[in-house]
């Protein structure tokens, strides 16, 4: 699974993602994250057909929306986004929320395409600790992968290490926080120190500790930006300061507080 992929959300099906996501392939980039909530799976799967990188080098994910949930439905809305993808297997499928009640059994639908070969990989967006410990009293597979808001504001760190502990892999949607704060000192100051933009120091930041990221942008020179973490490193000092910039203001919903109606 590549550490630094391509998020899409909220682009457009039309030819915004397709130049997305084929300017991204452009660049090296081999790892794209999109959901059937998104409605733009048809326009990846056009520029995946038109990027030219042989299918064994792309790592492609999406997910099962809210209203999907549930054993048939979710084998159902596998088919229709695979369909729309244009493609004969994922290479990761997300639950893409806790929905109370249903998320055990949409599980066990991923479960069985994990089994029957047609995704390589299967996890859980959204999902905090007593979620994952409730899923796992039913479950043969455990999660390989969590998807969370995580951001300096949002340093979910308990989750971090509770994921970790348990070999999830961590990654991150909104990694750069929608941009809000990168006028804080520490971020100008290591910035300044590396020759990096805030962005990219909030993205190596999430590198020290091992969480995938899928920044999006469908700006060429940004996406270049964002995939170029590799050239410098943070200091745990470094790290830990960035780390202090937690003030738990998200910018989607708590899981525990979203509206499953």
């Amino acid at each position: 699974m590549p550490k630094v992929g391509l998020g899409v959300y909220k682009m457009n099906d039309d030819q915004e993602v397709v130049n997305a996501v084929k300017s991204a392939l452009d660049l090296g980039y081999r790892h794209i994250d999109t959901a059937s909530f998104y409605e733009n799976e048809e326009g990846v799967g056009k520029a995946i057909e038109q990027g030219g990188v042989p299918r064994e080098e792309l790592f492609v994910t999406t997910k099962v929306w809210n209203s999907e949930q549930g054993y048939e439905e979710t084998l159902n809305a596998f088919d229709r986004s695979l369909d729309k993808l244009g493609l004969d297997y994922l290479d990761l499928y997300l639950v893409h929320w806790p929905v109370p009640g249903k998320f055990p059994d949409t599980w066990k639908a991923l479960e069985k395409l994990y089994q029957d070969g047609r995704v390589k990989a299967i996890g859980v967006c959204n999902f905090m600790e007593h979620h994952i410990d409730e899923l796992m009293k039913t479950a043969e597979v455990k999660p390989m992968v969590n998807q969370v808001e995580l951001h300096p504001r949002v340093y979910q760190q308990e989750l971090l290490d509770y994921c970790k502990g348990s070999g999830i892999q961590m990654e991150a949607w909104a990694p750069l926080g929608r941009g809000q704060y990168f006028d804080a000192a520490v971020l100008e100051e290591l910035a300044e120190k590396y020759g990096k933009t805030p962005a990219q120091v909030i993205l190596r930041w999430h590198l020290e500790h091992e969480v995938i990221i899928i920044p999006k942008s469908s700006n060429g020179k940004r996406q270049k930006e964002n995939a170029d973490l590799f050239d410098f490193s943070l200091t745990e000092e470094e790290v830990n300061r960035i780390n202090m910039l937690h003030t738990g203001e998200r910018i989607g919903k708590h899981p525990d507080e979203f509206d499953y109606e």
